[in-house]
């Protein structure tokens, strides 16, 4: 059976096959892609996962207790890194948005309670037929995205909540054709 059809060169394949749709509960990976997710906006996934390893070492591994202390020191390096999207709102989005996620772990007791709490904590399992099926937003996301601008969060609009749910497990929108999907918990092709 064929992957989804977005997964056809690197790294996209490697990516759909071993991440996409997996249930993240890890904060900080959470944090990451949350992050990842804003910095996608107007440009394609393959384009930030080239750039992911940089971002992991420009923005200290993506710990959002020393990213929320980042100052103007740190914006003008980021500014200067090739190895980003260098673009001065993501960049504050972030800065940003690691105090927003303090603020929320501190409330939920956790990053991943907050946000798996959108789906009522287990993944969605939809059933795909083909990509121009998936929808781009949901009244999940459009809760999540809500939520977050409502506490300050930046880069953080209903399709972007949905990218980040698609990628950390909260939905399963691999197609039914896709073997990943029924490995992810989807019921098997013509159940």
């Amino acid at each position: 059976m064929p992957r989804c059809p977005w997964a056809t060169s690197e790294p996209n394949i490697t990516y759909h096959d071993d991440e996409w749709g997996v249930p993240v509960h890890d904060d900080r990976k959470l944090f990451e892609f949350l992050i990842l997710e804003g910095a996608q906006a107007g440009l394609s996934w393959s384009t930030i996962l080239k750039k992911r390893e940089n971002y992991r070492k420009a923005f200290d591994r993506f710990r959002p207790e020393k990213i929320a202390c980042y100052g103007a020191r740190d914006v003008k390096r980021l500014l200067n890194d090739p190895g980003i999207v260098r673009n001065r709102l993501k960049i504050a989005a972030t800065m940003q948005n690691a105090k927003i996620f303090g603020l929320v772990r501190k409330e939920f007791g956790s990053f991943d309670t907050y946000l798996w709490s959108f789906v009522g904590g287990k993944p969605i399992q939809n059933r795909w037929r083909r990509m121009a099926d998936v929808p781009a937003r949901t009244p999940e996301s459009d809760a999540m995205s809500r939520d977050l601008l409502k506490r300050g969060c930046k880069f953080v609009g209903s399709t972007i909540c949905y990218a980040l749910m698609q990628a950390t497990g909260m939905v399963n929108d691999h197609l039914v054709t896709c073997p990943r999907h029924a490995q992810l918990g989807g019921l098997p092709r013509g159940k």
